[in-house]
């Protein structure tokens, strides 16, 4: 496993570099506020990697949530278990 995630990462790696490499067109990209002009396999990966931390910005979040909700839920049930005070 150790040897394994290295040469997959260095393949993701490699093909990542091909792609922008092959994709060399320039376009441009206009923001309200400015105009860039990259080649397309840059604006793609650029896309791409944005797109992959956002979405494991949200998964994180979703997960740190959920305990909390849980844990409050557990707290309000043990209650509402031990009955009326006597």
């Amino acid at each position: 496993m150790r040897l394994i995630l290295p040469l997959l990462i260095l393949v993701v790696v490699a093909c990542g570099a091909l792609f922008g490499a092959l994709n060399g067109a320039r376009v441009a990209i206009d923001f309200w506020f400015a105009r860039i002009e990259l080649p397309l396999g840059v604006a793609l990966l650029a896309t791409l990697l944005a797109g992959w931390i956002a979405g494991g910005v949200v998964a994180w979040l979703g997960h740190a949530r959920r305990p909390r909700r849980r844990s409050a839920r557990d707290g309000a049930q043990r209650s509402d278990a031990q009955g009326p005070p006597a």
